[in-house]
């Protein structure tokens, strides 16, 4: 890891700290606010843990735009937790054969970037 991206990836932790902080939920009751701070926090260390280890640039790159995507729609949106998405439909494909293939592969092509590493954490 070059020292321009470490230093873009301890920022980006930083301010997932700074905006756990800072942070209230949109209903404003306490009990709230502190369940979503802490799902913040933990989801971050969590995803920042598995990730240590990432050497490939590009795969490097992939995860700090992710972290930026969650950040933007959750500020935005005020909501912490990964906003849900609609995926084709399995349909009627059978349990295994070309179809499930094609129908999976569809899957992960239309999973947005905000979401690629929520399935494998949570």
């Amino acid at each position: 890891m070059t020292p321009v991206t470490r230093q873009e990836v301890l920022g980006l932790y930083r301010k997932i700290f700074r905006i756990a902080k800072k942070w209230q939920s949109a209903s404003g009751q306490i009990e709230e606010t502190i369940k979503e701070k802490e799902y913040i926090k933990n989801e971050a260390k969590a995803l920042f843990r598995k990730n240590k280890n990432v050497t490939d640039p590009k795969l490097i790159t992939q995860c700090i735009e992710e972290c930026e995507a969650r950040i933007e729609i959750g500020l935005h949106y005020n909501i912490p937790y990964p906003r849900p998405i609609h995926l084709p439909p399995m349909g009627l494909a059978h349990k295994q054969g070309r179809t499930l293939r094609h129908q999976e592969k569809l899957r992960k092509i239309s999973k947005p970037i905000y979401l690629r590493s929520h399935d494998e954490v949570s």
